[in-house]
């Protein structure tokens, strides 16, 4: 199997951290999520966690600098060294120059995003849950319902704190104004693909899996003419 570094891109809701996490299982590479990071920090209290959990509820995005060196610090670890699946990275055109840099001599940088529409992302994000013990995203439940147990590890699963409307419309926001020029930055490479968002999971896995043989498949194609 050939080695390579998946770019997951779309918005909040798209799918990105669930199909990154059937990515990783398939191909036996780590999963570098941004947002578990944070979410990490946050739940230990660290600075970074403090200053990141203030800025994630009012639905804006961490800054540049912070990231970008905990991107930094994760891909040189040595997990990361024959591929990785980047979830939530990068989210600015300035975090995507500096990923150019990082990956200065590595493997292929495959680019997937995942598009959904603006109403359904809505939807799925005002009613998805996460779990209180492992982070775990489940989908949501009917009103009033008692809250469902997680699939991972059978715990109390709630609401997102991040995940009322008017937040979730404010990140939807800051997606079109700061994330969705990404689409346009990467666009013109030949590792670039996208896939329809809206299907079921098994069917967006699928359809990524392809997305990505093509893309190695003429990027192998290409190694073969220039040799």
């Amino acid at each position: 199997m050939s080695a390579f570094n998946l770019i997951m891109l779309g918005a909040p809701g798209a799918g990105k951290g669930t199909q990154a996490d059937r990515v990783v299982h398939a191909r036996g590479i780590p999963k570098i999520s941004t947002g578990d990071i944070l979410r990490e920090a946050v739940a230990a209290g660290t600075e970074i966690g403090r200053l990141a959990k203030a800025v994630v509820d009012r639905g804006e995005l961490v800054g540049d600098e912070v990231v970008i060196g905990i991107v930094q610090e994760r891909l040189a670890r040595h997990d990361a060294r024959n591929g990785f699946v980047l979830d939530g990275f990068p989210r600015t055109v300035a975090q995507a120059r500096a990923l150019d840099q990082m990956m200065d001599g590595r493997d292929p940088l495959v680019v997937v995003d995942i598009e959904v529409p603006e109403d359904v992302l809505v939807r799925r994000l005002l009613t998805r849950m996460v779990c209180e013990s492992c982070g775990a995203t489940a989908g949501g439940m009917d009103g009033g319902a008692a809250a469902p147990e997680c699939r991972k590890c059978g715990g109390r699963l709630v609401q997102r704190s991040d995940d009322n409307k008017s937040v979730v419309l404010e990140r939807l926001s800051v997606y079109l104004r700061q994330t969705k020029p990404l689409v346009e930055y990467y666009r013109t490479r030949p590792t670039f693909r996208a896939v329809d968002g809206t299907q079921s999971p098994d069917r967006v896995a699928a359809d990524l899996d392809a997305a990505i043989e093509a893309t190695l498949r003429g990027l192998t194609a290409v190694k073969a003419v220039r040799s």
